[in-house]
């Protein structure tokens, strides 16, 4: 089944994941995550060591290490989540990126810029202490 928006695994984990962390009062490690979304342990911890680097958890190494948030839940957007592991979103008029259209209008009427730009404004407005 086709689906007019995709999500890739690793947005998904990373989005998932944030909020398994943010809801826990305790670390939360990577067998956790990855059992509870359904996912590679392995996936899960490249997603998660993303996170780190990009300075919304601290990962604390060890047996009895994990996850933990770095910066509050109301500072964290889903957009933030979702830039950090796909890329800065660009709104742009052609979902092809092609500087000049074939036709004489498009022939998308420009709904790709509309769900974009409705996109962003919906995930950077939520932020994770909406889901704990």
């Amino acid at each position: 089944m086709a689906h007019v928006i995709q999500f890739s695994e690793a947005a998904f984990i990373a989005l998932h994941g944030m909020v398994i962390v943010a809801k826990s009062k305790e670390l939360v490690n990577v067998v956790q995550i990855s059992e509870q979304l359904k996912s590679s342990k392995h996936h899960v911890a490249k997603v998660m060591q993303r996170l780190v680097k990009d300075g919304y958890l601290y990962s604390h190494r060890g047996p009895t290490g994990g996850f933990t948030l770095k910066k509050e839940p109301k500072d964290i957007s889903l957009l933030n989540l979702y830039e950090s592991i796909e890329g800065k979103i660009e709104i742009g008029d052609c979902p092809l990126d092609n500087p000049v259209c074939p036709f004489n209008r498009c022939i998308f009427n420009n709904v790709t810029r509309k769900m974009t730009e409705e996109f962003v404004n919906y995930m950077g407005g939520e932020t994770l202490d909406k889901f704990i």
